[in-house]
């Protein structure tokens, strides 16, 4: 089963550590990384910075379309009042099929915050508790969305290149 999986971090280096625990849970077949980002959010700065690692070398521009809707514009909405419902909004018109939902979108722009950081991921075949099991200890708390069958093939089509 794929999955669209953000991890928050209580640090803004947080995610980078996890990145290495990842890496290392991949190597032991725990997860096969379809692709990730990470986002670090120092306290002492207006916005997040976004690192894209491409995994699928093949299809690397198209999701480093996903993480700049995800991170860049979706860090540039304020986190309050009606501009923030109308920028979701927008953003989840253009995530529609994916799997991605608006609530989900509210719960990443409202939890990652600055002093924080978010590791996310699109997954094939994940044990997600034991690859939880790997962040502990980093104050982690996970946002996941299991994908469909269709969900998985519209956000391959859209980001991946199917």
């Amino acid at each position: 089963m794929t999955t669209f999986t953000v991890w928050k971090f209580d640090e803004p280096d947080g995610a980078y550590r996890a990145e290495a625990a990842l890496k290392t849970a991949a190597g032991d077949d725990l997860v096969t990384i379809v692709d990730h980002a990470v986002i670090s959010w120092p306290a002492d700065t207006d916005k997040p910075t976004l690192r894209h690692e491409h995994d699928s070398r093949k299809h690397g521009a198209a999701w480093g379309a996903l993480w700049g809707i995800l991170g860049g514009a979706l860090f540039a909405i304020p986190v309050a009042g009606a501009v923030l419902g109308a920028g979701i909004g927008a953003l989840a018109r253009a995530t529609d099929g994916t799997g991605i939902t608006k609530g989900d979108l509210e719960r990443i722009r409202t939890e990652v915050t600055p002093g924080t950081s978010a590791l996310f991921l699109v997954t094939d075949d994940a044990d997600l508790d034991r690859l939880g099991e790997r962040f502990h200890g980093r104050d982690s708390r996970l946002i996941t969305t299991n994908l469909t069958d269709a969900e998985r093939s519209t956000l391959l089509e859209t980001f991946g290149g199917g």
